[in-house]
């Protein structure tokens, strides 16, 4: 895989190169044309990014627009430079995934002052506008569409009763959850305007004429199932003002489709038969046989692109596949501490929410003197036991006076006794 990846790399830079010879690329109107889309990873040069309800990802090669959650989310990515050219073509690589009843739309805009006028609004809500609007959503219930909008500022399309009314063209897009990035491809010279999609013609009008200096631009939209729409690249080339689609490419593609395709990889690109070199003579026709070879390269790059990202979202869905099938009591047991970490959490932050919203000063300076004054009276009580002891206790020389007055008064009665027996009338017998 990493070496198909090399390869792919290698090709890409090789079809950069190439191409650049034959087409001039417009780079203050383009990214996604080169290796990475922003120096820094966080804006895109000469372009603005916006949204809302989000904040758009810009990552290596796709600018995220609108995630695959939260729903009712909008992005933009608008063009600081006007296009000065008459003669041009868009090409807008995206990508749209989501839910099996996902919705949202995404519109490339051509019109005047851009960003500031349209900001991240969608054809349905958009006031009015003086330009071209491309939008491509589930519109028929066919399974994807995409249609053409003109306006020259005189109709209010938010207040319209009727917006899909208004559509001049239109064609069945599958875009969803195709695994591959899809292409749409405006070219507006003087023949008209034409609109193509993975190099299949969509619709073309050659009464349509728009002016150079306005502004291009890309929004996305999503509802309650949120779709993700994912930008690759926008690049704008100058042309010429050939026919759309020369004779000889119209050819070979006619002879390619009638040629056997059990070789082919699916989705696979035309194949253009060899000439001899002997053959052409004119200067025109050795650039259109370059240059349809080169378109061919970029062609058959872009499929092996969309090959490899079909490959890998199979790799991510069988990957998801094995982690459902994989027990999940060591998730729960995850998923329990997490709510014991989260309800320790809220008890912390109504303790300090307490502490903060009360003065305990009062009552610390209260606790702090009935420990001090019970600290006193634990150290003053063996000595206020000991002077109640010593005071209380009887003394020696009360004891002996008790004695001595205890014998005085027992000596006292016998003498009154003795007395008193020595007076008393003797019996004689």
């Amino acid at each position: 895989m990493y070496r198909s990846y090399l390869l792919f790399a290698s090709l890409s830079s090789l079809c950069h190169c190439a191409v650049s010879h034959s087409q001039d690329v417009v780079s203050t109107l383009s990214f996604g044309q080169k290796d990475k889309i922003s120096p820094n990873g966080r804006a895109i040069p000469e372009w603005h990014l916006s949204g809302d309800n989000h904040v758009p990802q810009i990552l290596s090669d796709r600018v995220i627009l609108t995630p695959p959650a939260p729903g009712h989310a909008r992005g933009a990515l608008w063009a600081d430079a006007p296009n000065l050219e008459n003669q041009w073509t868009a090409e807008a690589t995206f990508r749209v995934g989501g839910q099996d009843r996902g919705s949202g739309n995404f519109q490339i805009w051509y019109v005047k002052d851009g960003g500031p006028t349209i900001g991240s609004h969608s054809v349905y809500t958009v006031p009015s506008f003086d330009g071209l609007v491309l939008a491509i959503d589930q519109h028929g219930g066919r399974g994807g569409m995409l249609r053409g909008f003109l306006n020259d500022g005189s109709t209010n399309y938010k207040d319209h009763h009727f917006v899909d009314s208004l559509a001049f063209a239109h064609c069945d897009f599958h875009y969803r959850n195709l695994g591959h990035s899809s292409t749409v491809q405006i070219i507006h010279d003087n023949h008209g305007l034409e609109v193509n999609i993975d190099g299949e013609h969509c619709f073309s009008c050659g009464q349509i004429s728009l002016p150079s200096g306005y502004h291009f631009g890309l929004t996305a939209a999503t509802a309650d199932n949120p779709d993700s729409f994912e930008v690759n690249s926008f690049i704008v080339t100058k042309t010429t003002s050939t026919a759309h689609g020369s004779p000889h490419q119209q050819s070979s593609r006619s002879e390619h489709h009638d040629s056997n395709n059990a070789h082919r990889m699916p989705n696979a690109p035309e194949q253009i038969p060899d000439r001899d070199a002997n053959l052409i003579k004119k200067q025109e026709e050795q650039f259109a046989d370059l240059h349809n070879r080169l378109q061919s390269l970029s062609h058959q790059i872009n499929s092996m692109y969309g090959e490899f990202e079909h490959i890998a979202y199979k790799i991510e869905e069988r990957h998801s596949e094995l982690m459902n099938k994989l027990p999940k009591s060591s998730e729960d047991s995850v998923m329990s501490l997490s709510r014991r970490i989260e309800g320790l959490e809220r008890l912390l932050r109504n303790i300090e929410k307490d502490l903060s919203g009360k003065d305990y000063s009062g009552h610390l300076n209260d606790l702090r003197n009935a420990v001090e004054g019970v600290k006193g009276a634990h150290q003053d009580l063996p000595d206020t036991l000991h002077h109640i002891v010593k005071g209380s206790a009887p003394k020696l020389t009360t004891f002996v006076f008790a004695i001595i007055a205890v014998q005085i008064m027992l000596f006292g009665v016998y003498v009154v006794y003795k007395k008193r027996r020595d007076n008393a009338p003797k019996k004689y017998l």
